[in-house]
């Protein structure tokens, strides 16, 4: 996905996919520029970049919601008195008609949907911050509760970039912790020492809440540590933030 969009400029998108008709899932790349207003850039300049990939989704200026992440298993609902970027890890559109952005630099990005009204779903969708954190205190199966409590039934999601199982150094200690709950979060690094694999881990949960797992295919490696395209804290902490999308067209 490095097609041009205006004049010298490389799409914003690491991966772009219309996974439904008439719904698109995207995650960034650096092309987009940081769309974080935390990570110490010009708030300017970010809002510009936020309005530069509003404009290559092909939504209205400023119609893209947001969450202050603070790694909790809180999820919040666009129209149900949330403010404009909610306290939440988990941001919910009933009708799926909000574009949803989920912000992430090794955490794990999800975006849920449901099957869309006209094939008896209904259309809902969601964004979901799962670091180390929200996989251990239940964001992602709060997400599913609240999309399951609206209606939601046939439920798909996908997982964007983030640190993968090689990558992830942690005390053995930790990593015997969050394994005795989630096998799949075990992993080692190339070295041998301790790690997590929050991408196993993500995709677990998932599956225990009936999620089918769509593929994120035809890119390379969706480590953010080991992939420059893509921002990654433990690599180069405070540079950005890429996005997780989720819009109608």
């Amino acid at each position: 996905m490095r097609s041009i969009v205006g004049p010298e400029r490389t799409s914003p998108f690491y991966w772009n996919e219309e996974v439904r008709p008439g719904l698109r899932v995207a995650f960034t790349s650096v092309e987009a520029g940081n769309l974080a207003l935390h990570v110490g850039d010009d708030p300017a300049g970010v809002r510009n970049n936020r309005r530069l990939l509003e404009a290559a989704m092909g939504i209205a200026p400023g119609s893209l919601r947001f969450m202050s992440q603070t790694h909790s298993n809180r999820v919040a609902t666009v129209g149900d008195g949330a403010a404009d970027a909610p306290d939440a890890d988990g941001l919910v559109s009933r009708s799926g008609h909000e574009p949803l952005a989920v912000l992430v630099a090794d955490c794990v990005p999800i975006v849920l949907a449901d099957a869309s009204v006209d094939d008896g779903g209904t259309g809902a969708t969601a964004v979901v911050h799962a670091g180390r954190a929200g996989v251990g205190n239940g964001v992602i199966a709060q997400a599913i509760h609240v999309l399951r409590a609206g209606g939601a039934q046939d439920l798909s999601g996908w997982i964007g970039p983030s640190v993968c199982g090689s990558c992830y150094e942690v005390p053995e200690a930790m990593m015997l912790e969050m394994a005795e709950g989630i096998p799949a979060a075990a992993s080692r690094t190339t070295t041998g020492t301790a790690a997590l694999n929050l991408p196993a881990a993500v995709r677990c949960q998932l599956e225990e809440g009936g999620v089918k797992v769509g593929e994120v295919r035809g890119v390379d490696a969706l480590c953010t540590v080991e992939n420059s395209a893509l921002y990654s804290h433990r690599r180069a902490p405070g540079a950005g933030r890429i996005a997780g999308l989720v819009w109608r067209t």
